[in-house]
């Protein structure tokens, strides 16, 4: 490497399952090398304090019995900060180990951040034509020496050979400096922005600005990882990473823990700002509309129609979409729903007796048979839900910016209204979830924005007012 003092931290984990969010790690290795050789090594059993699947025991090695005496996770805590310091973290499919690393120190409330390698990838670019890049495949294709197999410190030192061979050649280092670098060529990057400024970014979620040289901002964007996300802008070759690359000057960001308030924070801020890099969401009109009026036999009707300045002024806009379709099929839902008339929506065309009177889905307001009165009082209830995107208030929980903490949605009068953040253990007091809500103003999308999140997580916490 270029450097002389560059350091690769190259780490194994063993664990209780798949999945970093519930699982936990029963071993760790690290081997720290300079690029050249190996300078020290790591290793330590960790008590999960959870069970270890049969499968994972064969799998292993690593039973109840082995781990009951071993340190837990944050007695160790200290040690892996040190020993992995100011190193690049490099793992045989970096994802897995880094995640659940990720996740053990997000539980004692600290943010474990550094440069990483992935030897899968790496060795896919310097071993190109191999059946797998698995490192049982790698072990035996190379003859790599080990003794255990599915042991953190093994692995690590198997890894470690690997990357050895991988750096042995002299057009692999530069590849190894893009990638550490989240693909991002040096020479490519905005003036004024470094490449140590990226890595310093977090990679936790929230909302990212732009700015250029006057200070303003020019694109607002979000992520649930702030950091590699503009990497990807500033390795992006499109013409729009390119307008960033020649624009940006400046990043800030602000952290928001869960995806849903980067989302509305985003939509927030790009109707405020206006930034002229960001195309969608800068509208806070919907293009199209339903609006009402009173025909002449007095029915209530309604109807789709091109949301503009000229048409709000002209009709009683009630609700607003992204497109005809999701207009329409609103429209469609109430009628079945309340069984109002298809014509009088302009969901049937012609005169007379609309379609859905045949199929006895509509009362017959269209056909002469139901008085005005009864029919309004349904029409007018399709109203009030057409007004409403929510038919009830209700405060929403989600993640928080760290382990205790929760964010929180209101919803109120049928419509986004603000959020906010409370700690974990206030969080079932209803006051003091609404004293933490900041007032945002709603906007169309805002409110698909909520629907979307409830309808992909039906476990999410939801307290009605």
């Amino acid at each position: 490497m270029a450097k002389k003092d560059q350091r690769f931290a190259i780490v194994d984990v063993e664990t209780t399952g798949g999945r970093a969010s519930r699982d936990k790690i029963t071993e760790i290795g690290i081997v720290i090398h300079d690029g050249k050789q190996i300078i020290d090594t790591y290793e330590s059993l960790l008590n999960p304090e959870t069970y270890i699947p049969a499968g994972i025991v064969q799998l292993t090695g690593i039973n109840q019995e082995m781990v009951k005496d071993a340190p837990l996770f944050h007695e160790i805590a200290r040690d892996i900060v040190e020993f992995t310091e100011g190193s690049i973290f490099v793992a045989h499919n970096v994802r897995f180990d880094y995640g659940f690393l990720r996740e053990e120190f997000k539980r004692l409330s600290y943010t474990y951040t550094r440069k990483q390698l992935c030897t899968v990838r790496m060795s896919r670019k310097a071993f190109p034509g191999l059946p797998s890049y698995s490192l049982e495949n790698l072990i035996r294709h190379f003859g790599i020496p080990t003794d255990a197999r599915h042991r953190a410190l093994a692995d690590a030192l198997a890894t470690a050979n690997l990357l050895e061979r991988i750096l042995d050649k002299e057009q692999n280092q530069e590849e190894v400096r893009v990638m550490v670098n989240m693909g991002i060529k040096e020479s490519k990057l905005p003036t004024g922005i470094k490449l140590e400024q990226i890595h310093g970014l977090p990679e936790s979620c929230g909302v990212y600005y732009l700015y250029n040289k006057a200070g303003d901002v020019v694109y607002v964007g979000k992520s649930i990882n702030i950091k590699k996300r503009i990497a990807e802008h500033f390795a992006d070759q499109t013409d729009k990473g390119r307008r960033l690359q020649q624009q940006v000057a400046d990043i800030s960001y602000e952290e928001t823990g869960s995806e849903l308030i980067a989302l509305l924070l985003e939509s927030y801020e790009i109707k405020r700002l206006k930034p002229p890099i960001n195309r969608a969401q800068r509208r806070s009109k919907f293009p199209f509309a339903i609006h009402s009026y009173t025909n002449e036999e007095g029915f209530l009707c309604f109807d789709v129609i091109r949301n503009n300045a000229e048409t709000r002024e002209k009709y009683e806009v009630i609700s607003e979409y992204p497109s005809m379709s999701r207009a329409k099929g609103r429209l469609n839902f109430l009628v079945k729903d309340l069984e109002l008339c298809s014509r009088f929506c302009h969901l049937f065309p012609g005169t007379g007796a609309c379609f859905h009177y045949h199929l006895k889905q509509c009362r017959g307001a269209c056909a002469g048979k139901e008085e005005v009165e009864t029919y309004n009082e349904r029409a007018l209830l399709a109203k009030e839900r057409l007004r409403t995107v929510f038919d009830s208030d209700f405060l929403l929980l989600d993640e928080g910016r760290h382990s205790e903490e929760k964010s929180v949605v209101l919803v109120q009068e049928g419509h986004f209204a603000g959020f906010g953040y409370i700690s974990t253990e206030e969080a079932a007091d209803r006051e003091t979830l609404m004293e933490a809500i900041k007032t945002y103003p709603g906007y169309p999308d805002t409110a698909r924005i909520i629907q979307r999140f409830i309808n992909d997580h039906p476990k999410a916490k939801i307290i009605a007012l």
